[in-house]
C-alpha cells in the first residue's frame, strides 16, 4: 500500500493533494490529546460551547472562495453550485447549536416525595467521524457539530478524494479558538481507522459511506460495546401520482436526480409515474435534462460536472448499456453533450424508459447522472415497486392530496418521506434510514441521543 494519501482531480486527472498517512504508533498520543481536551470541554456550559462553535461556523464561512474552488478540483462540483455546500453546512450547524440547550437539558421525571430524580445527558467521550467525498462538508457537519456541542471530542477521517475539506474545517475551528485537541484530523488508511476503533479510546463511530464500508465498521467495533451510526447507500424512489403537476414534478425530480452529477445517497434514482400523467411528465423530464451543460466544474456556465472519477462514470455507463441491451430506451442523445467522452469522468446525463426491476439500473445504486422511469396504474403498484429495494433512505410522492401522501407514506419503507420535494435534508428532522441504508440517526433533537448517554440521579432528600 502507498505510504501517502493521493487525491487525483476529476477535472483533468492531475495529482491535486498528497499527504503522508498517519501511523498506528500515533494512536495513543492522538487519543490522549482528545481525552484530555474532552475532559475539560465537558465542564464547559452548553451556552459557552455554543458561543465558541458559532465562531467556528463563522470562521468556516469566511473561507467561502477557497472552499468553492477546492470542491471543484477535488470532486467535480461546479463552481456555480459550490456555495450551496457552505450554506448547507451553516444551516445544519446553526440549527443544532440553537436547539442544543433544550435538547441536552436533564430529563425530568414525575415528582416523588422525599426524592429528587432526573436523567442527565452525559457526553460519550471521543467520537470518530468518517466522512464521504460527495457532500464533504454537509455530511461531516451532521455529526461533528452535534458531537462537539454535546461535550465530546471529535476525530475526523475524511475521504481520500476530499481530504482538504477536513484540513479546511480544522483550520477554521482552530482560528475560531476551539480548544486544542478537541477536533483532530487524521490522514488515515482503512486499517488505521479499524485500529483506532479497536483501540478502546473511541466511544462512538459516525460513518457515512457504502454498505461494504458500513459492514467493515461494524466488524471493527465488534466487542467494543460502542455505538455505531451508519448512513449508507440509497436507491431513492419517487412516485408521480395522477393528480400531480407533471411539469413541476419533472423539473424538481430532474434536479433531484442530476444535482452533483447524481452523486448523492438521497438522489432520485427511480421514478414511477401514473399512466394519466406519464407522457407529459416524460416530455418535461427530457426537456429539462437537455438544458444541462456538461463541462469543467471550473467554468461558471457548467451545470453538470464530471463524476468523481472514470471508474464511477464507467459503472454508470455499464448500467445504462445493460439496460438498453435488455430492452430499455434511452431518451437523451449523448452526442448533444460534447464533453461526454468514454474513458473519462465526463458523462452525459441519461433518462431511461421501458425499464423494469430485472435491470441493474433500477435496483443497484447508480450514484451517477441516470434515472429510470416506469409507468404504473395505481398507488398500490407504485408502493410495491418503491418497497422492492434493499435500501430505504428517502422516498417522495408528487400529488395535490396531502391525506393521500400520508396514507401512501405510511406504507413505504423509508427513513424520510417527502411530498412535492426530494433530495433535501431538513436539520429539524431526524436523518435516518432503514434496511441497507443504515441505522442510527443524526440531526434534530433525536440526533443528540446517539451522541450522549443517560445518567440517572436518584437522590433521597428526606431521611
Amino acid at each position: 500500500m502507498s505510504e501517502s494519501l493521493k487525491t487525483y482531480s476529476p477535472v483533468d486527472g492531475s495529482l491535486y493533494v498528497e499527504r503522508t498517512y498517519s501511523t498506528h504508533e500515533e494512536i495513543p498520543a492522538l487519543l490522549g490529546r482528545a481525552s484530555k481536551a474532552q475532559g475539560e470541554w465537558k465542564k464547559v456550559s452548553v451556552a459557552e460551547r455554543a458561543r465558541i462553535l458559532t465562531k467556528c461556523v463563522e470562521s468556516f464561512i469566511s473561507k467561502k472562495d477557497t472552499i468553492v474552488d477546492q470542491l471543484a478540483w477535488q470532486m467535480g462540483r461546479p463552481v456555480k453550485f459550490g456555495a450551496g455546500e457552505i450554506g448547507g453546512f451553516e444551516e445544519r450547524a446553526n440549527h443544532m447549536i440553537a436547539i442544543a440547550e433544550g435538547s441536552l437539558k436533564p430529563v425530568a421525571v414525575d415528582e416523588k416525595e422525599g426524592f429528587t430524580r432526573y436523567i442527565k445527558r452525559e457526553p460519550l467521550g471521543v467520537v470518530f467521524t468518517i466522512a464521504p467525498w460527495n457532500f464533504p462538508y454537509m455530511t461531516a457537519v451532521n455529526s461533528i457539530v452535534p458531537a462537539l456541542i454535546s461535550g465530546n471530542a471529535v476525530i475526523l477521517k475524511h475521504a481520500t478524494q476530499t481530504h482538504l475539506c477536513g484540513e479546511t474545517m480544522q483550520q477554521a475551528f482552530e482560528e475560531a479558538g476551539l480548544p486544542t485537541g478537541l477536533f483532530q484530523l487524521v490522514t488515515a488508511t482503512h486499517q488505521f481507522a479499524a485500529d483506532l476503533i479497536q483501540s478502546g479510546g473511541v466511544h462512538y463511530v459516525a460513518f457515512t459511506g457504502s454498505v461494504p464500508g458500513g459492514a467493515a465498521i461494524e466488524k471493527a467495533a465488534t466487542g467494543k460495546f460502542i455505538g455505531v451510526g451508519l448512513e449508507l447507500g440509497g436507491k431513492d424512489p419517487a412516485y408521480v401520482r395522477y393528480d400531480a403537476d407533471a411539469l413541476y414534478a419533472a423539473e424538481n425530480l430532474v434536479d433531484g436526480a442530476m444535482f452533483n452529477s447524481g452523486q448523492s445517497c438521497c438522489s432520485i434514482e427511480r421514478i414511477y409515474v401514473h399512466a394519466d400523467v406519464y407522457d407529459a411528465f416524460v416530455e418535461g423530464v427530457v426537456k429539462t435534462v437537455n438544458d444541462y451543460v456538461l463541462g469543467s466544474p471550473l467554468d461558471p456556465s457548467t451545470t453538470l460536472g464530471p463524476c468523481v472519477n472514470t471508474k464511477a462514470a464507467d459503472f454508470v455507463r455499464g448500467q445504462i448499456n445493460d439496460a438498453v441491451a435488455a430492452g430499455a430506451k434511452a431518451l437523451i442523445d449523448p452526442a448533444s453533450f460534447a464533453e461526454d467522452k468514454e474513458g473519462t469522468p465526463y458523462l452525459a446525463p441519461q433518462v431511461l424508459v421501458d425499464v423494469d426491476h430485472t435491470m441493474r439500473v433500477m435496483t443497484e445504486e447508480s450514484f451517477g447522472p441516470v434515472v429510470g422511469i416506469m409507468k404504473v396504474a395505481s398507488d398500490e403498484e407504485a408502493i410495491a415497486l418503491m418497497n422492492d429495494s434493499e435500501f430505504g433512505l428517502t422516498a417522495s410522492v408528487w400529488t395535490n392530496d396531502e391525506e393521500a401522501a400520508v396514507r401512501i407514506g405510511d406504507l413505504v419503507n423509508t427513513g424520510t418521506w417527502f411530498m412535492n420535494r426530494c433530495d433535501y435534508l431538513d436539520p429539524a428532522l431526524a436523518w435516518t434510514g432503514v434496511k441497507n441504508s443504515g441505522r442510527g440517526c443524526t440531526l434534530s433533537q433525536v440526533g443528540f441521543e446517539n451522541l450522549t448517554r443517560p445518567k440517572s440521579y436518584h437522590l433521597r432528600t428526606k431521611i
